[in-house]
Order: structure tokens, then sequence, then C-alpha cells
């Protein structure tokens, strides 16, 4: 990077030089410097983008280098008088097309941090560029437009080539604007250099054309600058570095900064230009009314559009909240309630004052389930588990919560009910075989049982989870395949 900006102050050196001694040479010797310096940077794009093997810019650097020769050879050693339809115009009414459809095709070339448009982002984009042109065709028509499209229907299709070559540039410019918030790979020091290269070019060449409409064949050398800079900033493009940087958390992004400024922009330039004018005595013409509502149709449509947009993200970002919180909640194997979440809503229990229903809660063991993971992989042990959990869910309430505490252990909190029915059908329910492709298995569960009657703010959510646990292992000191239901006070439960 150090490099090139080195290469980049000695271009701006040389190029500052070359456009004193041309303006202030006499004019025949100037305008000889002037084209004589486009073409020899012109060239170096040439070679520059051939070697990157760019062949889109280098077919615009060709046509750049051939308007040139053309050019010269034409004005300066055949003296054609301007304006001219030799093959000048031609090239360099080429080169911005040719420069699109670089443009286009490196936008091809997507990366993860791109943004990719569904359909409603494309026609904001769509939107976003009619803005831009029909702001700027409402700002040059006021300016500059008017006389020159009169001109051009006076002197013919040479002073056509005149218009549409500044003209493709400005579609240029919009072009890459738009595509630089959506693409990483237009978002970089070459499109930028081309970008200027573009401002440069269509400045002068709108001067240009606004001579030529007044019947001045002799051109100042002052229009020239933006000639006399374009190739240069086309070598500088083709030199400059490429760099991939990762967007940076918690900043505004340089591309949503444009997406934000970028179709209001011109049109508050316009508007105010627009307001000067008719403040400073001038007329609207029906061209500049239709164009400028046209605009701003464009304006409250794409605002439409945004606002339709916003709303789908803060519905698809409220979708992400709360698959997260599942995701946090929830046991990722089995999808009933993960620990956390159980002894939540055991403590939001626990803190009812005015309880007329027993809280109920089920410490379940898996008898057998390590006998299976031994035999038969993990892949069917994962498969019992997932059963136990649907037969679970499928033996209490919607509103009752089921979890799975660990391995093979799971919890039941039911808020009312008898703890002797519902610890002996959960027993039934898990007491049937699962079978697994194809393969039966015989597995059991040891259920201990706490409950509490009544509020009771000495005791925690440890209290009854031990107290639960404790009734667990007591039934598997007793056989296993039982339900010890603990209904003495809790120090005895343990």
């Amino acid at each position: 990077m150090k490099r090139f900006w080195i290469i980049a102050g000695c271009v701006g050196t040389f190029i500052a030089i070359a456009i004193l001694t041309a303006l202030s040479a006499p004019r025949d010797i100037g305008i000889a410097i002037d084209k004589l310096v486009q073409l020899v940077f012109a060239i170096a794009a040439l070679v520059a983008y051939a070697r990157a093997r760019d062949r889109w810019m280098t077919a615009a650097m060709t046509s750049l280098s051939v308007g040139l020769s053309a050019w010269i050879w034409g004005q300066q050693i055949m003296g054609v008088q301007l304006p001219s339809s030799t093959i000048a115009p031609i090239g360099f009414t080429m080169v911005p097309v040719l420069c699109l459809a670089a443009v286009i095709a490196k936008a091809q070339k997507r990366r993860s941090d791109d943004l990719l448009p569904n359909y409603r982002s494309r026609t904001v984009l769509v939107l976003d560029g009619l803005i831009v042109i029909g702001s700027l065709f409402v700002l040059t028509w006021v300016s500059a437009l008017e006389s020159l499209t009169r001109a051009w229907a006076t002197e013919g299709p040479g002073f056509a080539t005149v218009i549409a070559h500044p003209a493709a540039y400005l579609v240029l410019l919009v072009a890459i604007v738009v595509m630089s918030w959506t693409h990483q790979a237009v978002r970089q020091w070459p499109m930028l250099f081309v970008a200027l290269a573009g401002i440069a070019q269509s400045s002068s060449g709108w001067v240009f054309a606004f001579y030529i409409s007044k019947g001045n064949t002799a051109i100042p050398a002052a229009a020239d600058i933006g000639f006399m800079l374009c190739p240069a900033f086309f070598l500088l493009s083709a030199l400059a570095p490429v760099r991939n940087l990762d967007p940076t958390p918690g900043r505004m992004r340089t591309a949503d900064l444009l997406h934000l400024l970028v179709p209001y922009l011109p049109l508050a330039i316009t508007g105010l230009f627009v307001s000067w004018n008719t403040a400073t005595g001038g007329r609207l013409n029906p061209v500049e009314i239709y164009v400028g509502l046209l605009v701003v149709c464009l304006v409250i449509v794409r605002q439409l559009l945004t606002m339709m947009d916003n709303v789908r993200l803060m519905d698809q970002l409220r979708v992400s909240r709360e698959e997260l919180r599942h995701e946090a909640t929830h046991d990722p194997l089995t999808g009933v309630a993960n620990r956390s979440l159980f002894r939540e809503r055991l403590e939001r229990a626990l803190a009812v004052r005015d309880r007329v229903k027993p809280l109920i809660l089920l410490f379940i063991d898996v008898d057998g389930f390590k006998a299976v993971n031994d035999n038969n992989g993990h892949a069917e042990g994962d498969s019992v588990l997932r059963n136990v959990a649907a037969r679970l869910e499928n033996n209490v309430r919607p509103e009752d919560t089921v979890a799975r505490l660990g391995g093979d252990e799971f919890g039941v909190l039911i808020d009312g009910g008898d703890a002797d029915e519902i610890g002996a059908r959960l027993l039934d329910a898990l007491g049937h075989p699962h079978e697994v492709l194809g393969r039966v298995h015989q597995v059991h569960a040891s259920i201990g049982v706490a409950q509490r009657f009544s509020y009771d703010p000495k005791i925690t959510a440890d209290d009854v989870l031990g107290a639960a646990d404790a009734a667990m292992y007591t039934a598997k000191r007793l056989g296993k395949g039982m339900v010890v239901v603990h209904g003495s006070p809790l120090p005895e439960m343990t």
C-alpha cells in the first residue's frame, strides 16, 4: 500500500506539472502536450490492465487509446473541425460502456460478507439508481442540458456522440455507487479511481459539449483538465491494491452510510439548485416539473419498500431472539427444557404464596440406559433418550414442565394432581419397549417424588431437587422400576 501511494504521488506530481505547462504554453503547443500526456497514461493503463489479465478494463483502455490516437490524427494532423464524427468520439463513448461491464463482472465475484439482496432489495437498488439518474438529469437540464439538446437537434449525429460520451460516464458512476454498498469487490480502491476517472472525464465532457453547442470550436485549455486527469486515474486504478477488510463490529460500514445517503444527496442538491434557479427569476419548464415529480414518487416508493423491509427485519429479529432463547433454555438432543429453565420454573413455583394445589416434582432416572449405550452405540442411546422425553411430554399437561437434567436423568414439574397416580402413569409409559432401527430396547425408570403444599420462604429449589433426588435413589435401592413419594418433612427426606 505504501508503494502504491508513492507511485500515486509521482503520477500526481507529473500530471500537475503537465496541466500547468499545457495551460501556460501557446494554444497549439498546449493542446499537443495535453493530448500526448493523455495518450501516454492511457497506454500505460492499458499495459497495466493487460498484465493484470482484466479483460474488460483492458478493452476499455484500448478503446480510450484508439479514441485519443484518432483524435490526435484528426484534430492535430488532419485539421478536422469540431464536432467530429470520426472514430474518436465512438472510442471515447465505448470506454464507460466497457468499464460498466468490468464493474458488473467484479460484482459477480461474491464474498461471504456481501449483502445478498432479495427481490425487494434489488428493487430498492434499482429505485436508488433511478433516483440518482433522475436527480442528475434535472440538475443538468436546468444548468445546461436543455441548451445542449437544442444544439443536438440542429447539429446532427456528430453532436449526439459528444453528448453520449459524458452521459455514459454518469451511468457508470451511478452503477459504481449503487453496487458499492452490496458488493465488497466493487468497494475497493481500483473502483474508486475508476469513479474519479469518470467524474473527471464527464465534467470536461459536459463543458466541451456546452462550448460546442454554442458554436465555439476553440475550446479553452482549462476545459481539458478533466480529460488529462482521466487516463491518470485509470492508471492508478490498474495499480491500486485490493484489500479484503472485514467489517469492524459495532461501527457503521461505509457501504451502509452510502446506502442511507446516496439516493437523497443528489436529490437534495438538485432541489437546492432548482430552488435557487426559481428564486432568481428562472422558470420551470414541463420537463423539469414532470421528471422532478417522478423522482419524488420514486423516493416515496423507496421509503415504503424500506419500511416494509424494516418490519420484515424486526420480525426476523424477534424470531431469531426466540430461537436463541429456546436454544439457551432447552436440551438440544431431546428438545425438552434444560436444567437452567427447569430450575427457573421451580423457583417461580416455590414463590407462589397462596398455593391451593400441591407442587409436585418428579426426579426420573432411566434404568438400563447405560447398557443400550455400551452395546449399541451412542446413536441408538440418543434415540432412546428422545423417546423417553417424548413419552414424558405425552403423559403430562402442556403447562407442565419436562426437562432433561443431565445424562439419563429427567425432571417433571407439575402444579396440582396426585403424586402417586402421576408417578405410576409415567412409570408405565416408560416401561414399554423402545424400538430403534429394528432393535427393541427395554428400559425402566426409578422415580423419586417431592411435594410442596404451602409457601415456605426457607425452602429453596435446591432443597426440593435434593429431596426428589434422594427419593429416586431410595427407589433404586428398593429394586428399581418403582416410584417413591416423600410426603414427610424435608429433613426426613434426606
